[in-house]
């Protein structure tokens, strides 16, 4: 009788695990075995907290049951196409579900589901606008800098000129208007380039992060404004520059600040995911950073140019927090997107988890030792 290995167990999971498709399986009373972590991620849930529960749990019943009944009866597979569903986090999918009849030796063993997201090529779509918007951009803000810069310079050494000539006080107060202005041009040309220097890449933790922008943003929040946080603990340390993301996160913050105006609610969430495409590159691990604001929400005449310089939804804004923090995310490899309705706007940041922050951080702390 041949041995059974373990280690086929194993890599049946590990092979499951790396599919991008989520995989839920069934036995024959409809009751969940198994999901990969593409399900986990679909529906926010771990494999151990499901499974041994009834599908349900993850699906509405009257959406797919007549379609399970039928593979259970005649073992052949069904395809419920656009199935609207709610995840567990109020998020609207869309959803085909492919109902597979798991069979051996002919005899029916349960079902496998195959849900594939309808929205997720919408997503990949939006994340090329978004990235094709911030090159299209820079090269436009680099040509404008160009541009400015050297007249800027010209009109800044002139006054400054005028200035040695002028005996008369009081007309130098013209002159150092022209100078001054002339230098708050020039910052406001350089904001718009972002950063020159190198991402300075290092072990951070994406809490401490937010923590410092809660500091950072708690002096000049009206006190009518209530900040809420739902952290997951679990989420590994990200390899990135600290400095860079507390600018990304702290812009997206004043952005959600100016919506809310004096009172209302804002909330920092966290979250894992698991096999997640950023930017057409698939990583094992990702961080979800979400902003939620109950303001009024982006105008509808500035939501395809969001991203842009000189954009905003705010009479006092300059336009560049937005812009500038999507270039930091571009620079982590990473990508802002944004969902807005009155009452609800949600700005969400994904990055990738470099898989080897936490060995980093690790042989740091042992070489202190030594």
């Amino acid at each position: 009788m041949p041995e059974t290995n373990p280690n086929n167990t194993i890599f049946s999971d590990a092979v499951s695990d790396a599919l991008s498709t989520a995989v839920v399986v069934l036995d024959r009373s409809l009751t969940i075995q198994h999901m990969n972590a593409a399900a986990e991620n679909l529906f926010g849930q771990s494999r151990k907290r499901v499974v041994t529960k009834s599908y349900t749990a993850l699906l509405q019943a009257e959406m797919v049951d007549e379609h399970l009944q039928f593979v259970l009866k005649n073992k052949e597979p069904q395809t419920l196409r656009e199935c609207y569903l709610k995840g567990k986090y109020k998020e609207s999918i869309t959803l085909d579900c492919v109902a597979n009849p798991l069979l051996k030796t002919g005899k029916l063993h349960g079902i496998v589901l195959e849900l594939h997201r309808k929205d997720y090529q919408l997503r990949i779509n939006r994340e090329e606008q978004l990235l094709s918007q911030q090159e299209a951009t820079q090269m436009l803000v680099r040509g404008m800098a160009h541009e400015i810069k050297n007249p800027l310079g010209g009109i800044r050494g002139a006054a400054q000129l005028l200035e040695l000539e002028l005996v008369n006080g009081d007309l130098k107060e013209y002159t150092n208007i022209i100078i001054s202005e002339a230098d708050r041009l020039k910052k406001l040309v350089d904001r718009m380039l972002g950063s020159p220097q190198p991402v300075k890449n290092e072990v951070v933790n994406i809490h401490e992060v937010l923590e410092r922008v809660r500091k950072l943003i708690l002096a000049d929040i009206p006190e009518g404004v209530e900040l809420r946080f739902d952290y997951d603990p679990s989420i590994p340390d990200l390899t990135a520059d600290r400095d860079n993301l507390i600018q990304l996160v702290f812009n997206i913050a004043g952005n959600a600040i100016k919506a809310v105006g004096d009172s209302g609610n804002i909330l920092f969430k966290t979250r894992v995911l698991r096999n997640f495409t950023i930017n057409q590159q698939t990583h094992r691990l990702a961080l979800k950073l979400e902003i939620i604001d109950n303001g009024q929400g982006v105008p509808d005449d500035i939501r395809d140019k969001l991203f842009f310089p000189m954009i905003s939804g705010s009479a006092k804004g300059t336009g560049l927090g937005l812009s500038i923090a999507q270039s930091l995310a571009n620079r982590h490899h990473g990508v802002i997107e944004f969902e807005s309705q009155v009452g609800e706007t949600c700005f969400t940041l994904l990055l990738p988890i470099i898989d080897n922050a936490i060995d980093d951080k690790r042989n740091n702390k042992t070489g202190a030792k030594k």
